[in-house]
């Protein structure tokens, strides 16, 4: 019996340490992500907030926020950062969101699979995301993808920009890393 969004919203309640997205109907929980990965999210979610709100160009929401994915199984889903355009989320919402981001991205953890988080941007993009992003910390990459085109890696020394999505924003890759503190 596949599990539904009603479903999802109970075993959150009862699990509120953990995330949990539904994918083909089966719920699958995540453990903490670990802290560097979570801190370089963090470090995301700011340079693109901090350069959206005064903008008023969207909204930018962690890996909590959930998107209910137009596929046939109705599943939801939750990238690590994410960003939508203002005139496709005018107001913001309590549930989880009825679209794909414009934006997103996943950061490597420890205990994640790098494949499987290709093939979830994938997913994303089949399904209208305009820009996935995977953040590599242990080789220091960010690979971008975009549907039906390779990937774009950048390493440090190189810039992210989006053009014809953020017109004028930029993060500098080696920004996200977590510092270290003598």
């Amino acid at each position: 019996m596949a599990l539904t969004i009603k479903d999802l919203e109970k075993a959150q309640q009862s699990f509120p340490d953990y995330r949990i997205e539904l994918v083909h109907g089966e719920l699958i929980v995540m453990s903490p992500s670990g802290f560097e990965s979570d801190e370089i999210a963090a470090e995301i979610i700011r340079q693109l907030g901090n350069w959206i709100r005064p903008r008023r160009l969207g909204r930018v929401v962690a890996s909590s926020a959930g998107y209910v994915l137009p596929n046939a199984d109705e599943d939801v889903r939750a990238p690590d950062c994410s960003f939508v355009r203002a005139d496709r989320l005018r107001r913001t919402t309590r549930k989880f969101a009825q679209l794909v981001p414009d934006l997103m991205f996943e950061v490597v953890s420890g205990n994640d699979s790098v494949d499987t988080l290709r093939a979830k941007i994938q997913e994303f993009l089949r399904l209208g995301t305009q820009v996935g992003v995977l953040v590599n910390p242990m080789i220091r990459t960010i690979e971008i993808h975009r549907l039906d085109r390779e990937a774009v890696v950048l390493r440090d020394g190189d810039v992210l920009t989006l053009p014809d999505l953020l017109p004028g924003w930029e993060m500098e890759v080696e920004s996200i890393w977590a510092p270290e503190f003598d």
